[in-house]
């Protein structure tokens, strides 16, 4: 594991902060349509996961170059460069940014093969429609 993305300290204010990605992390940003289904094959194999309502969008926090690459159809890995909208640690129930699994004792991160082949399993129950291939 990259010791900076272990030594990442979640956000503690009462709002969201913008945090720089590929620093402790990479995000993996996924449509919610097949993004609930991925994340239910993960299970307890999953690292701190955001969801955006408004977005309706799902981020994982990956280690910072490991989904370098990916060619998921409606799959966006965001590092260095972008920049994305944390919650506070405590926000999990919510009608806006918040966590699905929140960090939890320096355990935030997902491994990447198995996030890849949730999302592509996920990916294949929930076909893209032929106006978005």
């Amino acid at each position: 594991m990259n010791p900076s993305s272990a030594a990442w300290p979640p956000p503690t204010s009462l709002d969201i902060t913008l945090l720089p990605a590929g620093r402790w992390w990479d995000a993996v940003r996924v449509p919610v349509s097949f993004g609930e289904t991925a994340f239910r094959f993960l299970g307890g194999d999953t690292g701190a996961v955001i969801k955006d309502p408004y977005c309706a969008r799902l981020y994982w926090l990956v280690r910072p170059q490991s989904a370098v690459g990916w060619t998921i159809p409606q799959v966006t890995v965001l590092g260095k460069g972008s920049y994305i909208g944390v919650p506070p640690w405590h926000r999990r129930k919510s009608c806006g940014l918040r966590w699905l699994t929140a960090p939890d004792r320096g355990r935030h991160l997902t491994e990447p093969k198995r996030l890849h082949a949730a999302l592509t399993t996920a990916l294949t129950l929930h076909p893209m429609p032929e106006t978005q291939r």
